[in-house]
């Protein structure tokens, strides 16, 4: 066994290249068991077990700085560098993160999880290492999915014309998370089916050369022959004509030839692009027949590959699909919008149903968000699905073009509030501080799936301007689901327990532990009431009035950061109105970066718990009592 003997990357330097094959079985046999047990970005990773062990075996980590876009690829570069024996903790609480994380080891150099950032990161650490006078590598990993986001092509453009030296790979797998999409795929695709390319480059320079007496100095000075084949060979050579010296494409599960190639990349002073071809889901047999499924997997089955999940209730996520292509045959304006995310927002019944009104943009949520806004301005009722992380890259687009324009866009949020194992770069936490603050916007949280489907319904029949609704990464709750769906009132909330000195003002999954809690103090003799304030903007204006008339003790309990969320809006509203004596408390997320673990254990870290609630509620209760107490018998 040659695993057990890598403790560093420079324990891969003695080794030979046949050595490094076999370790490179180990690397993937050791992926497969150990994701088995913890589930993981399992295809993506055993798709670079070569190129990964071969840039280690080339480069001197962390000196040479390899950056990994996104980061969910980077298992094999924690086995390489010191972390196989914390796989057993991958994406648990206090364990191993899923992706790059600069404070776990000094080899992690960048970290991120969102994608298209590599090759920005690696135009600044160049230029840091140029103005310092050091001579490291830079080498950024990219794949060609996270091309398909404008800010690669933002960095590309740069590099190409500062001519910083640099390696970057373009580890082309033709897939991102769902299958790629777009004119950049279809070039890749063109590369891929001519290998001939650079053979017959090789072969027109070699001719120039054997020509006697003048043939070196032609071959040097009649580069637009070359070209003229360049062009004949691939139509367009996007990356030479950006300034890039290409070369490829290459096996990436050959390493001699990945190491070959990486000595031709040192020897160019300008930027050079290796374009490698991997197999997503390469050595095991369920994840490379449907890489797509393999993408994130929970805890499987080696042998069979049946995945361990337990039979439940759906997601919030599958009721929004399915509602979305009732919805779709009622009304035909309905387009539904999505930056490569069609299976994980629920998209692939309403793409099957309705292919031509189903738009994949690939990875560029900027892009998806001015496009909605002008779809929406000739009629149509796009629906936007993003993820509330994705969507904050968008956060320009949504101000300038659909707000501002006061243009009917539709917000389907997926993953608002915690989303467990993919932590702190997914938390989907901060959308409703940045959404609420802009004009025009209608934000909606349902408090369980049927409510969900008529907050649907509500959009689909608004008419006023952009409008959204957020919904967990849970299992819903499990309600009876009406067939005819009706809108809700705009900016009305709902009583769900009548409110007696006490109220808890909650949205979404946080109403269930608000019940919870109010049944608990119940028994204590305290009657809190519960709101489920399903309008986030506007705010029920004639229920928080009513609530301080009647001197009500007000918790506001949100899945969502405190500062500036729902919390700072009823305070916000109680200022503008003068109402300066009105107690309300705030329970939210607090003003840090949430990591990974399991959704129960990130709300236990930040006090959203039934238990924390009910706690409150008995301090508010303790206080009135000593203010009557002291009212009544002063000293």
């Amino acid at each position: 066994m040659l695993l057990p003997q890598i403790k560093q990357p420079s324990d891969l330097k003695p080794m030979s290249q046949d050595d490094l094959v076999l370790l490179s079985a180990e690397i993937r046999q050791f992926l497969i068991e150990k994701l088995s047990a913890t589930g993981g970005h399992l295809a993506p990773n055993l798709g670079v077990v070569e190129l990964t062990v071969a840039l280690h075996y080339c480069y001197n980590s962390p000196v040479d700085k390899m950056i990994f876009d996104v980061g969910h690829q980077a298992y094999v570069h924690k086995v390489l560098t010191g972390r196989m024996d914390r796989f057993d903790t991958l994406r648990q609480h206090n364990g191993l993160c899923g992706f790059v994380k600069r404070n776990e080891s000094e080899h992690d150099v960048w970290e991120a999880g969102h994608s298209s950032t590599s090759l920005s990161a690696a135009m600044g650490m160049a230029l840091a290492r140029d103005l310092k006078g050091e001579d490291n590598k830079v080498i950024p990993i990219i794949g060609d999915g996270a091309l398909t986001g404008g800010m690669a092509f933002e960095a590309l453009n740069h590099i190409g014309h500062e001519q910083k030296k640099m390696m970057v790979i373009l580890n082309d797998n033709e897939m991102s998370i769902a299958p790629n999409v777009g004119a950049m795929h279809k070039y890749l695709s063109k590369i891929r089916s001519d290998r001939h390319y650079l053979k017959a480059k090789d072969d027109v320079e070699g001719m120039l050369k054997r020509i006697p007496a003048i043939g070196d100095k032609l071959a040097k000075s009649a580069s637009w022959i070359k070209d003229s084949v360049k062009y004949m060979m691939v139509p367009g050579v996007l990356f030479e004509e950006l300034g890039f010296k290409y070369l490829g494409p290459i096996d990436g599960h050959d390493i001699p030839k990945l190491i070959e190639a990486f000595k031709q990349a040192d020897n160019v002073e300008g930027p050079v692009l290796v374009h490698v071809l991997t197999t997503k889901g390469k050595g095991y047999q369920p994840a490379e027949a449907d890489s797509h499924k393999w993408h994130g997997i929970s805890p499987y089955k080696i042998e069979s590959g049946q995945v361990l999940k337990a039979v439940g209730k759906p997601m919030y996520t599958e009721i929004f699909g399915q509602t979305l292509v009732e919805l779709a045959k009622e009304d035909k304006r309905i387009v539904a919008v999505t930056p490569a995310m069609p299976t994980g927002s629920g998209l692939i019944p309403f793409s099957k149903e309705f292919p031509d009104r189903m738009i994949d943009v690939g990875i560029a949520e900027q892009h998806a968000a001015t496009m909605s806004a002008a779809l929406a301005m000739e009629g149509l009722k796009p629906i936007f699905a993003v993820y509330s992380t994705f969507m904050q890259r968008a956060y320009d687009q949504i101000v300038h073009d659909i707000c501002r324009h006061n243009a009917n866009v539709i917000f389907a949020i997926d993953r608002a509030g915690f989303v467990g194992p993919d932590g702190e770069t997914h938390q989907g936490v901060y959308d409703v501080a940045f959404m609420r603050h802009i004009p025009n916007i209608v934000l909606m949280m349902p408090k369980d799936e049927n409510e969900l489907r008529h907050m649907m319904k509500t959009a689909i029949e608004y008419n006023d301007g952009p409008i959204a609704y957020r919904y967990p990464r849970n299992n819903v709750v499990g309600v009876p689901l009406d067939e005819q769906l009706v809108p809700i009132p705009i900016g009305t909330w709902e009583q769900i327990r009548p409110a007696e000195g006490y109220a808890i003002i909650a949205s979404g999954s946080m109403l269930q532990i608000a019940e919870e809690a109010a049944e608990l103090v119940k028994r204590e003799g305290i009657t809190a009431g519960v709101i489920n304030a399903r309008f986030l903007k506007p705010l029920d204006e004639q229920m928080l009035r009513e609530l301080a008339l009647r001197g009500t003790k007000i918790i506001v309990l949100e899945e969502a950061s405190q500062a500036g969320s729902m919390g700072s809006a009823v305070l916000e509203f109680y200022a503008e109105q003068g109402l300066h004596d009105v107690q309300v408390h705030l329970m939210g997320i607090p003003d840090r970066f949430i990591e990974h673990g399991s959704i129960n254990e990130q709300r236990a870290e930040v006090g959203l718990t039934v238990e924390n609630v009910s706690s409150e509620l008995r301090s508010l209760a303790a206080q009135s009592s000593y203010s009557m107490t002291r009212t009544k018998f002063p000293s």
